[in-house]
């Protein structure tokens, strides 16, 4: 029958099943809409639920916090330290800008001279002001170093830049002195010149009581340690002990450290091998073509002051144990073929005069028994600027409080791994996790070496190098009697070379100094 659809006990015609599937699609659409809508409700309401409970998240506005305490007059002064890398360095002779730069001057190197006579070893370079802005290029745009922390200091603390060299009358108070310094140059020495500038500026202030507070990132917090535990005292001949007199407590009251490998740093050990850019590390990621190369690093003692100490440098074998590794003989060096100085290509060059170091574009040359000579005695004068770093003073003194600043967030290496090739007995060492055999011939994971090689940081310096060992026999001690004087700690997730930058930390640190007065 025409028009009439049969089959399987269905007797409705043709239109009339079409009617019914048409029904049955819009009452379908109508449940999916309603299950949607509910959905989206249900969504909606769970969303506001979670807002209202946790609220919004902003970033913090110092200037509203510290709108009513940076008005406060009468704010003890503050130096500014800042840390390796972070001071401008200049040809005293040609006045051009060697670092930081876009390109590696022509007539200038950052390497220091390769001689056992460590005082000696001077160039043309000195350092001019901090490094607040890197630009690499005329119209690009600068990397931030240090203008956001000195940026805080005056825009919400109400501090004003001092001049070192011509105070004014108030600069007793309310001020911020900025303290450069030849970062390639002794630890020891860079912190007696430092005790030497604050000496005179009290007196061209004509205030011989006051004691300065300190902002200090990276490796300048171990530069004020030093200064504040033994003032312009250098360190002690031969084999004696140092023996903390705590003398630069009398010109310092507090030092805030941001970042401050106080245990050393690994990565520091992997500068002296690999070299090290001004912005690695940064936000965005760009790099300097300039670089401090492995050949300028093996010339810096400073870079090796920042080595880790003692029994703080953790080496781990292929079954990631624990070996003992002594960091400051100079066969460890040889044997693992460590630095430039162990190079044969480097040695070869340095015996024929091939290696630039002078200002003045002189090359440098002498036998590898003189390079030799270079690596012991810098070794020696980083082990001896532990031990007074560590030292513990025998009778009770006047400390100055230590506040460590610094970031918990980043993988940070903490232990690197030394394998050696069966075939060739050649070692490697390992800075960076990968997969490896131990030796039974079990596979160990990237995760399982990451684990094992890397703690804890802000991917330089991790949280147990900045606060220091803190024994449980240290505990409950006065700070006269700690080898690490902390009187506080915090800590926020930032890079190493953000920390001073860092809202978080540059909150705790202003509410510290914006608390104080000078009377």
């Amino acid at each position: 029958m025409r028009g009439t659809t049969r089959g399987r006990g269905d007797t409705a015609t043709r239109g009339e099943r079409h009617l019914r599937h048409v029904g049955a699609s819009a009452h379908r659409r109508v449940v999916l809409s309603m299950r949607l809508r509910v959905c989206f409700v249900l969504f909606v309401t769970l969303l506001m639920i979670v807002v209202s409970g946790c609220g919004a998240r902003r970033a913090h506005n110092l200037e509203r916090i510290f709108a009513e305490a940076r008005g406060r007059e009468g704010k003890r002064p503050v130096i500014v330290i800042p840390g390796i890398l972070g001071s401008q360095l200049v040809n005293r002779r040609t006045g051009e800008v060697v670092w930081p730069s876009a390109f590696r001057s022509i007539d200038d190197g950052m390497s220091l001279p390769l001689t056992p006579d460590l005082v000696a070893n001077r160039d043309e370079l000195y350092a001019a002001k901090i490094i607040d802005v890197a630009y690499l290029a005329r119209l690009a745009p600068g990397i931030y170093v240090y203008q956001e922390l000195l940026d805080a200091l005056r825009r919400y603390a109400g501090y004003r830049e001092g001049d070192w060299d011509t105070p004014a009358p108030d600069g007793d108070r309310d001020t911020f002195y900025i303290f450069p310094y030849d970062f390639r140059r002794d630890n020891v020495e860079t912190a007696r010149e430092l005790v030497r500038r604050i000496d005179e500026l009290k007196r061209k202030l004509g205030r011989p009581d006051l004691r300065f507070n300190i902002v200090a990132h990276s490796m300048g917090g171990l530069v004020a340690r030093y200064a504040a535990m033994y003032g312009d005292a250098d360190l002690p001949d031969g084999d004696v002990p140092p023996q903390p007199t705590w003398a630069g407590a009398s010109s310092i009251n507090k030092i805030f450290m941001f970042g401050t490998p106080n245990e050393g740093s690994a990565e520091a050990f992997v500068t002296i091998l690999e070299g090290y850019s001004i912005t690695e590390g940064l936000r965005p990621r760009v790099r300097l073509f300039n670089k401090l190369t492995p050949e300028d690093a093996v010339s810096i003692p400073a870079v090796f002051q920042l080595l880790p100490h003692g029994e703080a440098a953790r080496f781990l074998d292929e079954n990631l144990q624990q070996i003992k590794v002594d960091l400051y003989d100079p066969e460890t060096w040889r044997r693992y073929k460590w630095s430039a100085i162990n190079n044969p290509g480097f040695r070869e060059r340095f015996a024929r005069g091939r290696v630039q170091s002078e200002a003045d574009a002189k090359m440098q040359s002498g036998s590898p028994a003189d390079l030799d000579a270079y690596l012991a005695a810098v070794l020696r004068r980083a082990k001896r600027f532990h031990e007074a770093l560590n030292a513990v003073a025998r009778v009770e003194q006047k400390t100055v409080p230590l506040f460590a600043l610094g970031g918990d967030c980043e993988e940070t290496l903490a232990a690197p791994v030394l394998l050696r090739e069966v075939k060739t007995g050649n070692w490697e060492t390992l800075f960076r996790p990968r997969g490896l055999r131990n030796s039974a011939g079990k596979r160990i994971s990237r995760k399982e070496v990451t684990r094992a090689m890397f703690a804890p940081g802000d991917g330089r310096v991790t949280r147990r190098s900045l606060l220091g060992k803190e024994s449980e026999t240290e505990k409950g001690k006065s700070l006269f009697n700690k080898m690490l004087p902390l009187a506080y700690g915090v800590f926020a997730c930032d890079l190493h070379s953000d920390l001073q930058n860092n809202k978080t930390l540059q909150e705790n640190a202003l509410t510290l100094l914006i608390s104080e007065v000078t009377q």
